[in-house]
């Protein structure tokens, strides 16, 4: 099992990488600080200074529909927030 899934992409976290030098991960449940700031060393070449994780809460939605109230939630995942030694950046758009 990969401890990254994916990089968050967002207007927000890509604010953060060009100012503060911190990238957002959506990473396994499972997975420790030292697991995610080994992965991201391996994966982009970087040097990792600090690993953020939290657990975003499910989203909860309900429609209604002709057979009546339908509720359900999203998935709850965990992100890390990786901050890199000054000089490194991570380029998600170099592969496109």
């Amino acid at each position: 099992m990969s401890i990254i899934l994916r990089p968050i992409v967002t207007e927000k976290m890509t604010a953060q990488g060009e100012r503060l030098n911190r990238y957002g991960f959506r990473v396994a449940r499972t997975a420790n600080k030292v697991e995610i700031k080994k992965a991201v060393e391996e994966m982009y070449n970087v040097q990792v200074v600090d690993v953020n994780t939290l657990i975003v809460a499910p989203k909860r939605s309900s429609r209604y529909t002709r057979s009546g109230l339908i509720e359900g939630e999203k998935s709850a995942y965990k992100k890390a927030i990786v901050t890199l030694k000054e000089g490194d950046t991570i380029d998600f758009y170099q592969n496109i």
